[in-house]
């Protein structure tokens, strides 16, 4: 799973607006991201972990121009009560079961925290989607309630795709299908409870237990 869900996390984030084709998408992202104050969501669904299919369910807390985010995991249980709190310089994340924060340099944890998630890059949207191609699959809906599908492949020639619909109804991600490329459905998660602008501070975003060790990596 490792970075397979970078691309997830990162377009639930984009409440994009008035665009008609994949480039249009991109080219209204960052601007679209800087007007949020702030953002939050919860991701569910299943995903391949460990060669088995496990129920995941997280929520997500960002303030996308303070490049501060957050991430609480409430499945997989191997995960439950894990939290992971990402800036534009480090990554901390908080073990549960020994009541521990690791803490490494953005720079050295692309891929180190729970399910392969690429937190370095939560508030990073154009410098993400350089990284892959993506193109408009499909469109449906009446006007006012259209659904976009989009799909992002690596540039790097990896085989793995993500799908993401996008409603016109608010203009947030409605689901995320990630698959491998062979074709096998990796995970399949919706996005639910999408809030802007609710109040959330950057304090309450990167707060962690005061007792907790802290471990520096």
């Amino acid at each position: 799973m490792t970075r397979r869900l970078t691309l997830t996390l990162l377009t639930a984030l984009l409440p994009v607006a008035g665009a008609q084709t994949a480039q249009d998408i991109i080219n209204k992202v960052d601007t679209t991201q800087k007007a949020a104050k702030d953002v939050s969501f919860r991701l569910s669904g299943t995903a391949a972990l460990d060669s088995a299919a496990q129920r995941i369910d997280l929520t997500v807390k960002a303030i996308p121009t303070q490049n501060v985010a957050r991430v609480q995991f409430t499945a997989p249980d191997a995960l439950a009560d894990n939290v992971v709190v990402a800036d534009k310089n480090e990554v901390r994340q908080y073990l549960y079961l020994t009541n521990q924060i690791t803490v490494t340099s953005t720079k050295n944890a692309a891929s180190s925290a729970g399910l392969g998630l690429d937190f370095t890059q939560l508030s990073n949207t154009a410098a993400m989607l350089s990284a892959y191609n993506v193109k408009l699959l499909a469109t449906s809906g009446a006007a006012g309630a259209r659904q976009y599908q989009l799909e992002a492949t690596p540039k790097s020639g990896s085989g793995d795709r993500t799908r993401v619909w996008i409603t016109e109804a608010g203009w947030r991600p409605t689901r995320i299908q990630i698959l491998s490329g062979a074709g096998k459905t990796v995970a399949d998660l919706s996005v639910s409870n999408y809030r802007v602008n609710s109040g959330l501070s950057a304090a309450s975003i990167r707060a962690l237990p005061k007792d907790a060790q802290v471990i520096r990596q």
